[in-house]
């Protein structure tokens, strides 16, 4: 039996590197998308306003497919202007995205330099929406889904981001080892669309994102 056209395309999407670097390439949800130059770079910028709910600011690329494989991508973050007091410049990618579920990987640049221990502690996270955000696992697992790593706001900073199964690595700055390891993805063995992400009051930009799935 053949199988049916929209399925052909989602696998000829899963296995071919995507890249996005426009607006155009976007599909905005609780965020301003634009295209811009930051700090020398060609950059999609996204705004999330400080009121805006946790995990609900994102913009989808278009036409992405993606369930194991390595996610590539320079972020910037830094709080947006009124932003408030808990702000942290949070920014990162989320994939497997479907039905407003995913899971989601992002940094807080404004820890990375804190003279607070436990501030830096919290450099980086790893997130399941809805679900399980850093609060509840704060509560249920201290320390088990957050790392430091050397971070400052509003610079150009390297991610890329291993997902196998129900494994993901978070690796920074072009690091041979990773910052961050998570064995147990809350939602499965998955798969879905791959998404820009940034928290509430953050000014986000993102340059040279790469998405390329396993072989199968």
């Amino acid at each position: 039996m053949s199988r049916p056209w929209f399925l052909c395309v989602a696998l000829v999407l899963s296995l071919v590197p995507i890249s996005a670097q426009t607006s155009a390439t976007l599909e905005a949800h609780g965020v301003e998308v634009t295209d811009t130059v930051y700090q020398g770079r060609k950059a999609v910028r996204l705004l999330a306003p400080p009121a805006a709910p946790n995990g609900e600011s994102w913009a989808v690329v278009k036409g992405s497919a993606f369930h194991n494989g390595v996610l590539s991508v320079d972020v910037a973050g830094k709080p947006a202007a009124g932003a408030g007091e808990g702000a942290r410049g949070f920014i990162g990618l989320a994939f497997r995205l479907q039905d407003g579920h995913y899971e989601y990987i992002y940094l807080r640049p404004t820890n990375g330099r804190a003279e607070d221990q436990v501030r830096r502690n919290h450099s980086t996270q790893y997130g399941s929406h809805p679900g399980f955000d850093f609060d509840t696992f704060r509560k249920i697992a201290p320390e088990k889904y957050e790392a430091y790593v050397d971070l400052e706001p509003g610079k150009w900073t390297s991610v890329r981001i291993t997902v196998v199964g129900t494994r993901a690595r978070l690796f920074v700055h072009g690091a041979e080892q990773p910052t961050l390891i998570v064995n147990d993805l809350k939602m499965g063995d998955t798969q879905g669309a791959v998404a820009l992400w940034v928290g509430p009051g953050t000014d986000g930009y993102f340059a040279n994102l790469t998405i390329t799935p396993n072989k199968p």
